[in-house]
């Protein structure tokens, strides 16, 4: 009973969700003796269901996170797991298989309403006593009440996307990711700048902003002008990839933190949402685009400076004809944009 109070005390603590992830599959994973905990993350992408281990911890190591630039690598077919799947298609709350060599393996769907985005995996060597059944679903009701709670602390509330508070946490975090995988230091004063190769994979910050909203708002009343940022919402969360992450700055700025990819991609990938964006028919509106600006992300750079960079290329977007992607040091290197250590005109701050 004391080690179950310790780990719901440790449970409720946390404001984060890869620490809430750590501490619910610990908790899972001593009182129940597993093998093996997971957190798997359930992804839709272009209507295919994918899972990706999001955090595990085994018998006797240490937890271990997979929230790395890499991570799109682990993505697996739902139908890879087909008792998982038909417990998710028939809405049920766990389902149990046995492996060739005889071991238990339990999934737990985390339901949010008729949603599942997140489930627990548990390896055990054992059939599962009615006593380990009731201590797990006890630790899984904690877990899901402070998802919820959490995803309402990090949600804008007109879109269901990453609020601003999130970003700035997320954006510190692929940073320091960064820093360990980005071998070149910064130069030396005098000192030429070394630039990484343009086909390195890396990470990129995008901002987003809605050309001409405030006449959308002006003509249409700010319902449907509501409307047209939920749909474009809808269009980032469809355009980008699962391990990529969308936020609402508020207004009609938005802000997409891509992970581990080219500048060929990245250019890609952006174009091909904000295409989506204009060929989209939004009720009532007709047409609307948008206009990007984006940059890769260093770890010799502060979070204000590569926003600031990002929101200047959106500005050059924005005056030079909007519904376009433009690249922050593709214009400093094509003289469109002079660099500077940071932007004092950013509209963020």
């Amino acid at each position: 009973m004391d080690s179950l109070l310790r780990h719901m005390v440790d449970m409720t603590g946390h404001r984060d969700h890869t620490m809430l992830d750590i501490s619910a599959i610990s908790a899972v994973q001593e009182l129940a003796g597993a093998l093996q905990t997971r957190v798997l993350a359930i992804n839709t992408v272009r209507g295919q269901k994918f899972v990706r281990p999001r955090a595990m911890v085994g018998a006797g190591l240490p937890p271990r996170l997979f929230d790395q630039p890499d991570s799109a690598q682990l993505d697996e077919p739902l139908s890879g797991y087909p008792e998982l799947g038909a417990c998710i298609a028939q809405h049920e709350d766990s389902v149990e298989a046995i492996t060739a060599d005889g071991r238990r393996i339990l999934w737990l769907p985390i339901w949010m309403g008729d949603k599942v985005t997140t489930c627990l995996e548990i390896v055990h060597p054992h059939p599962y006593s009615s006593d380990t059944i009731h201590v797990i679903g006890g630790i899984v009701s904690v877990y899901r009440n402070f998802q919820n709670l959490l995803d309402y602390s990090e949600r804008d509330s007109l879109t269901g996307l990453l609020n601003r508070k999130t970003f700035d946490d997320q954006l510190n975090k692929m940073v320091q990711v960064t820093a360990e995988h980005e071998p070149a230091p910064p130069p030396l004063p005098g000192q030429p700048e070394r630039r990484q190769h343009v086909d390195s994979e890396k990470q990129w910050l995008a901002v987003v902003d809605v050309d001409h909203f405030k006449a959308v708002n002006d003509k249409f009343g700010h319902l449907y002008g509501d409307e047209v940022l939920i749909l474009i919402a809808n269009l980032l969360q469809s355009s980008f990839r699962a391990q990529d992450r969308v936020f609402r700055f508020g207004g009609e700025e938005f802000v997409v933190l891509l992970r581990s990819t080219s500048l060929v991609n990245a250019q890609k990938i952006i174009d091909r949402f904000r295409t989506n964006v204009e060929s989209y028919e939004f009720p009532q509106v007709g047409r609307v685009t948008v206009s990007v600006g984006f940059v890769g992300i260093s770890a010799y750079e502060s979070p204000v400076n590569i926003l600031g960079r990002a929101d200047q290329a959106l500005y050059y977007a924005k005056s030079n004809g909007r519904n376009q992607a433009c690249h922050y040091d593709q214009l400093v290197s094509g003289g469109q944009l002079q660099a500077v250590a940071s932007n004092a005109t950013a509209e963020f701050f």
